[in-house]
């Protein structure tokens, strides 16, 4: 990557903004059984950003920061960082259907990276960092398929380099990295500011 992030607590980090397009999800809500949860797997750079920005959607149970579409068992963060085990940082969303869609999902996912850059995103530079949608059943497929093609139809961006793929293995990443956001909020707005990320989406999307 072109900036150093931090992953331990001696490194030092730039500054975010947070989206402004949806409002926090209630913290009262109780969330459903898990015969009544879903998921859905996303790779949108950092992950730690990407994890942040799923969390805030309503209907958005939680999001695990992981590693996937790589060839390596159980890489570690080093190992994915370095760009050794073609893992992308990516992020499982937990949700609940009744609230949100999974259509509803990929639309807000949109809008929440660049597309139109291949193995990087903002500052972030590597395919360790590219965008992704892996779906897990056909209809997951379609919905994925159709929504790329109708931004594509609309103009609003010229390319689309996210990858389309069915799902493999998804890993944990280690413990840190959950939840950075909530643990070290300072941190974890210089990082995405100082990468740009949130300037950037507004330059694609507008204001929300």
């Amino acid at each position: 990557m072109t900036m150093t992030r931090m992953t331990a607590p001696l490194l030092v980090l730039w500054m975010c903004g947070s989206l402004p397009a949806f409002a926090a999800a209630p913290e009262a809500a109780a969330a459903p059984p898990a015969e009544m949860r879903a998921t859905a797997i996303f790779a949108g750079g950092c992950f730690w950003c990407t994890e942040s920005d799923f969390e805030k959607l309503p209907g958005v149970i939680e999001a695990e920061s992981g590693y996937t579409a790589g060839k390596t068992p159980n890489p570690t963060y080093e190992e994915v960082s370095a760009g050794y085990s073609g893992h992308t940082e990516a992020v499982r969303v937990i949700y609940d259907p009744a609230k949100v869609s999974y259509p509803q999902l990929v639309e807000y996912f949109w809008r929440t990276i660049d597309p139109t850059v291949k193995d990087r995103q903002f500052c972030d530079i590597g395919s360790q960092y590219r965008s992704g949608i892996y779906w897990q059943n056909e209809g997951e497929r379609k919905v994925v398929e159709d929504s790329r093609d109708a931004l594509l139809k609309s103009g609003k961006v010229s390319r689309i380099h996210t990858e389309i793929l069915p799902a493999s293995v998804f890993y944990p990443a280690e413990a840190y990295h959950q939840d950075y956001y909530k643990k070290n909020p300072l941190r974890y707005s210089y990082y995405r500011r100082g990468c740009g990320r949130d300037a950037r989406l507004e330059s694609i999307w507008g204001s929300r």
